[in-house]
């Protein structure tokens, strides 16, 4: 117990849930924001909502009162396509000399809210629907704790820079922190008009509001103000929104039109498509999907080549941005603080003071063993796709340096497997995607001991060596015929180690002494999605994933509920996790196990329908589906969660057998669509031969070409 707690140092602790129905979420390049109902952050102690900039909460109380109270919230919600939080919220009834001065529900205030270029934006309108005006005391009492985003998840410093005195000037205040990165870090609070009263920590007007007529407050919370000149008035205002809006919807037109017979289905590949829209943040290299909120709202190498795999068909623009911004921060050196080796693909990208002042290692990590290989596996699929030969030969390098890796530290024993093992125990202690310090382990519970073969692992290395071929052979590359032949080898050794007869699925992984744990998992299930499965032993898994034990009704569980370790509240080890399920649903596709599919493809339908905003959360509980109630919440998901927001769309994929061959549509096996669909179509697809829809019903589906 005691090695678990130590292992456990990067636990997020759930001292308070994340509220995915109450809380409201809005992001914009670095910057994101989490607000409770009412639009207000509640700087209570264990309260993790705030303004977050560059992985450093920029504000952490902001509360509107009204006449001293807090007004009743009527309803919030995000605006549809995610550009911007609507609040409508009025008064409580007020007293004075013990009758009412002013009764409940006649004062209307709606806040609206929008992030764009490094800050957030928010507008409040107050309308007087008596029939008498009121005087009226709006104010904001506001502070900025500059916390860490480690730190206020839970991590305990033993030190901290220094605040510095707020700078109070006409309508503005300026709050800042100097760190010990030596990096000043400030937030700037513009309103407009200028309030009646502003200090360091307050401000208030006083309103009187004529019989069915309104005002507007701005406010304006800027986390990089240095770069930002002018005044802040309405019009600074307004270009901002049009600003934002105008990049959401550039973002929204790059992806098809998907519509089907089912409106719920629709909403839920709607908020899809917003979710990453919101998450995707421009790049010198292009669009990159960070990986989701609170926690991981910045460039994660796993989770952003997982989602642009499942979004390829969709939006090549993303796989485009993701592999050339992984390729331009590859690892060139040795660095065990960070996990780094030359050629290896990154992790995590932090730029916060714990990262700067290398408290974490996270600042530029690289303690991900399956990153390299999926970086690959992504280029080639990227190569089958567009067939954007010019960018494939700029990324050949990184490609061959990538390989380099996978055969020198990657496979430091020489058994052909990849293995992982930390190389200080300040980096983490596993490093496949469950991450967790408990989710590697025995049939009797006992963690495994290093270095782990996991095998997806070994499956995203094999997709790895036959891409690198494919792409080898386009650009003349004389490695290409070496590469085909390692992923024959590989697929060799594979079936002969990692398969357990007894069990019906391939083992979970192999520990140090290359003994296979014993565990059914749906890492197993990711084995399909490259081909390196023997088909009889696939079709086998197929049956094994979908029973009791690992089928919760909700999704396929990330563990066995017979396994030593199972917990359907455990964050790896018992949990439904979304875009495992579509990682999943992909490799059953591949070998035509349509069934299992369209019972994952149901599965996960079912259940966003059931959660706030038909958002699929980074995971839910692993608790078994019970009728007339949807899945249950874990308290400290993020949503949206970029991987999860692309698990629908590529279970559209799936179910319908759209691939691609050098940069041309094909439908491959035996398109389905699960019994709640009638009919689905997808208008504006783009490949190498033109635009193109396809059409999809319970008889099949056809590709239909626009006329030239």
């Amino acid at each position: 117990m005691m090695n678990e707690q130590r292992e456990s140092q990067f636990y997020i602790p759930a001292r308070t849930s994340l509220d995915p129905e109450g809380a409201t979420r809005l992001k914009h390049g670095d910057t994101f924001g989490v607000f409770d109902r009412a639009g207000d952050i509640l700087g209570f102690k264990g309260n993790t909502d705030g303004i977050y900039h560059r992985d450093t909460r920029h504000l952490s109380h902001c509360e509107l009162r009204i006449n001293g109270a807090r007004p009743i919230v009527l309803t919030s919600a995000m605006q549809t396509d995610n550009s911007g939080f609507v609040a409508d919220l009025t008064n409580p009834d007020f007293y004075a000399g013990g009758e009412i001065t002013l009764a409940k529900d006649n004062i209307h205030l709606q806040r609206l809210k929008f992030a764009w270029n490094n800050a957030v934006y928010e507008r409040i309108t107050i309308q007087n629907y008596d029939r008498k005006a009121h005087p009226l005391r709006l104010s904001f009492t506001f502070g900025a704790d500059y916390a860490d985003l480690f730190e206020a998840r839970g991590q305990v410093r033993s030190r901290r820079g220094h605040m510095q005195a707020a700078r109070v000037e006409n309508a503005s205040v300026t709050l800042r922190y100097d760190g010990l990165d030596d990096v000043a870090r400030e937030t700037r609070l513009s309103f407009h008009p200028r309030p009646d009263h502003l200090d360091e920590m307050s401000a208030a007007y006083t309103v009187e509001v004529a019989p069915g007529g309104e005002c507007k407050i701005l406010l304006c919370v800027d986390c990089a103000p240095q770069h930002r000149t002018g005044i802040f008035d309405d019009a600074a205002f307004l270009a901002a929104m049009i600003g934002a809006r105008r990049s959401l919807t550039q973002a929204l037109k790059r992806a098809p039109r998907i519509a089907s017979s089912e409106t719920v289905f629709d909403d839920i590949l709607s908020r899809a498509h917003a979710d990453l829209a919101m998450l995707t943040t421009e790049t010198p290299e292009g669009p990159y999907p960070y990986a989701g909120i609170p926690w991981f709202s910045t460039p994660f190498g796993r989770d952003a080549l997982i989602t642009a795999l499942f979004t390829l068909w969709y939006d090549p623009q993303i796989a485009r941005g993701v592999l050339r911004f992984l390729a331009r921060r590859q690892a060139t050196g040795v660095d065990a603080f960070q996990d780094a080796e030359p050629g290896k693909i990154l992790h995590e990208l932090r730029y916060c003071e714990m990262a700067a002042t290398r408290e974490v290692p996270f600042g530029t990590y690289y303690g991900s063993v399956d990153s390299t290989p999926l970086f690959i596996m992504l280029a080639g699929a990227y190569f089958d796709r567009t067939h954007d030969m010019d960018t494939l030969r700029d990324l050949w390098p990184a490609i061959e340096k990538a390989l380099g890796w996978m055969m020198e530290f990657g496979d430091a024993d020489g058994d052909g497997f990849i293995e992982y093992a930390r190389q200080r125990d300040t980096g983490l202690a596993n490093q496949g995607w469950k991450d967790s310090h408990d989710s590697i382990s025995h049939a009797d519970g006992r963690l495994a001991d290093g270095p782990i073969a996991l095998v997806e692992v070994q499956a995203y290395a094999y997709g790895a060596w036959l891409a690198a071929a494919r792409i080898g052979a386009a650009l003349n590359a004389p490695s290409a015929a070496a590469c085909a032949a390692r992923a024959r080898r590989l697929k060799d050794r594979f079936e002969e180690a990692f398969w357990l007869e007894d069990l019906g699925v391939y083992a979970l992984a192999l520990d140090g002494d290359k003994q296979p744990l014993r565990v059914v998992s749906s890492n197993a299930g990711h084995a399909l999605t490259t081909g390196i499965a023997d088909p009889e032993r696939a079709a086998r898994m197929a049956s094994r994933l979908l029973q009791p034990d690992m089928f919760s009704g909700w999704g396929i569980r990330t563990l066995s509920a017979d396994a030593a370790r199972y917990n359907p509240m455990s964050y790896h080890n018992g949990s439904v996790w979304p875009h495992d399920n579509a990682m999943i649903a992909l490799g059953l596709a591949r070998y035509g196990q349509v069934e299992a599919v369209m019972k994952i493809f149901e599965a996960l339908t079912a259940a966003a329908g059931f959660l706030p905003l038909d958002r699929l959360p980074e995971l839910f509980c692993g608790f078994e589906r019970a009728r007339r109630t949807g899945p249950t919440g874990y308290p400290v998901a993020c949503a949206p969660q970029a991987w999860a927001a692309a698990a629908p769309i590529a279970l559209v994929a799936a179910g319908i057998g759209l691939d691609f061959e050098d940069g041309r549509a094909r439908l491959v096996g035996q398109a389905r669509l699960p019994d709640f669909l009638d009919h689905l179509s997808i208008d504006g697809i783009r490949d190498r031969a033109g635009t193109f829809s396809v059409l999809v019903d319970q008889n099949g589906a056809r590709i239909a070409r626009d006329a030239a």
